[in-house]
């Protein structure tokens, strides 16, 4: 039997760096069923990794150009591809989106319940555990008030020096809360607490995801970060274009790791909380901070243990007695950052074992192809 145009790109994602791997009862089928039309689905099969004009992808795809550009552009406008704006009035260039991060979370204004009850059977296949230990597409930064001066921070660790570091801001609704909160399984924190930058920023109000916000206003959003016990996961990379502040009751990466026996091995944390039994007094205020219970009470003690601490500093701020503080981990066990958000993408797909030579070299040869067809 034939594959279907949602098996075909079922795979074609799974082939892009954050993956797409299929489930034992196809729920990921019925997923892009319901996010891509049958001619959509088509369409994004024609592109690649490598950005196109709307007429390569149409020779590519065998229809005209104009009709590539229309839906090209609707479906950039859905996040269904991604568009790249034309320079010197040459038009915009197309490529493909990954699901996560990417077509899923730009979904936030189309959910419904059959979809968010999909993406929820997902998650435990969508979420390979030894890929993301290797390569996480988020990482775990500690809150401001949990740093010290005894400890010396690389900007790239620092919320606040990540903030400053941008010149453009928006502010998006986060998915993860809106899910739960259609599921009837909400929280009361708020749900616009998605920082995006620049190019990035430029390309949600394109969408017309979000609002744009000034520096200040992004400042505030790491204050009620710490004040509502969220947790900072900036994109993997040295120069990230997003902070999710995130809640470990709603957001899917963190309930997964919650689940894990080991959660300080999946989230890109260069830090880990130390605990001084001495000064501890067992009040118990870290107990209802910590995302991942990593501190626990048994027989009016506090209990620590570090496989769970994922370094947000959360605990920190809470201790009155000073007892919790947070230290970078020993260089051998700090993950390594990628530089930029390209090289993440990249060391990723290598993880995945889906940007080999061979690879590599066919997209390479449709991208000579394309520039020799629309000459």
């Amino acid at each position: 039997m034939p594959r279907t145009v949602y098996q075909r790109l079922a795979r074609h994602l799974d082939n892009l760096p954050g993956g797409f791997p299929p489930s034992p009862d196809g729920v990921e089928i019925r997923i892009l069923e319901l996010l891509f039309r049958p001619d959509q689905a088509e369409l994004a099969l024609h592109l690649s990794v490598i950005p196109a004009p709307p007429r390569a992808v149409a020779r590519r795809a065998g229809i005209p150009a104009n009709e590539a550009g229309r839906r090209l552009d609707e479906m950039a406008r859905r996040g269904l591809a991604l568009c790249l704006p034309g320079k010197n009035g040459q038009p915009p260039l197309y490529l493909a989106n990954q699901y996560v991060i990417g077509i899923w979370e730009f979904s936030v204004n189309r959910l419904t319940p059959e979809l968010v009850a999909h993406m929820e059977a997902y998650i435990p296949t969508l979420f390979e555990r030894d890929t993301w230990k290797q390569a996480p597409q988020l990482r775990t930064i500690p809150i401001g008030r949990s740093l010290d001066n005894a400890n010396p921070v690389l900007r790239y660790d620092q919320a606040e020096a990540i903030v400053r570091d941008r010149r453009r801001y928006l502010l998006a609704p986060c998915i993860c809360r809106r899910e739960r909160t259609l599921a009837g399984q909400g929280c009361d924190r708020p749900e616009e607490t998605c920082l995006i930058f620049d190019a990035g920023a430029a390309y949600y109000a394109y969408m017309g995801i979000g609002r744009v916000i000034d520096r200040r206003e992004a400042l505030d959003l790491l204050q009620l970060a710490e004040e509502r016990a969220m947790v900072l996961q900036p994109g993997n990379s040295r120069h990230p274009g997003n902070i999710c502040i995130c809640c470990p009751c709603c957001c899917g990466v963190l309930r997964t790791v919650r689940r894990d026996p080991c959660p300080s091995e999946l989230t890109g944390s260069g830090y880990v909380a130390r605990w001084d039994t001495a000064a501890c007094t067992a009040c118990g205020a870290c107990l209802k901070r910590c995302p991942m219970q990593a501190l626990t009470a048994e027989k009016g003690k506090i209990r620590f243990d570090p496989a769970r601490c994922i370094g947000c500093g959360l605990c920190v701020a809470a201790c009155a007695p000073g007892a919790l503080s947070l230290v970078s981990k020993p260089a051998a066990q700090r993950p390594k950052v990628p530089r930029h958000m390209v090289a993440a993408a990249f060391a990723l797909a290598r993880i995945r074992g889906r940007l080999g030579p061979g690879r590599i070299a066919r997209i390479l040869l449709e991208a000579g192809r394309d520039r020799i067809g629309v000459l």
